[in-house]
């Protein structure tokens, strides 16, 4: 299991990639942060990036569907039922597009509430958002946090 460097540098790897991070969504912290970042400001891109998360994180519209499929809690579920295993989040990416880059933002599952995600900064040109998305989904299974 890759610690966060490991999984920064391996994020890096992506055809594309300028820069990533692994960022605490609640408080706006970047755990680690590698490549570029948006007007050279690493703090401010965990702000925003985290403000991101924190907002689709929170949003019941967002919510994964219930076994009943209305988005509703049945009388027989409980909280961690409909947000799956302890620890995973409501969401599992968001993801960003401009004319230019892609942002995708992965939330990783851990046993504990970490409030943790990946963040990638893809060149819309050179990049495969289909294959980074499905780099960063590996990545956060791998991820280890301790």
């Amino acid at each position: 299991m890759p610690g966060i460097d490991e999984c920064l540098l391996e994020a890096m790897t992506v055809h594309g990639a300028r820069g990533a991070a692994v960022i605490e969504w609640t408080s706006g912290l970047a755990l680690g942060m590698v490549g570029e970042t948006r007007g050279g400001d690493p703090e401010a891109t965990a702000a925003e990036t985290a403000e991101l998360a924190r907002m689709a994180a929170e949003q019941t519209a967002f919510a994964a569907l219930m076994a009943d499929n209305t988005g509703t809690d049945t009388d027989t579920d409980t909280e961690d039922e409909a947000a799956g295993a302890a620890g995973a989040a409501p969401v599992e990416d968001v993801i960003v597009t401009t004319r230019t880059c892609y942002h995708l933002l992965r939330f990783v599952d851990t046993a504990f509430d970490s409030g943790v995600f990946l963040y990638l900064w893809l060149d819309r040109q050179e990049g495969n958002l289909a294959f980074a998305r499905m780099r960063l989904r590996d990545l956060a299974r791998r991820l280890a946090l301790i």
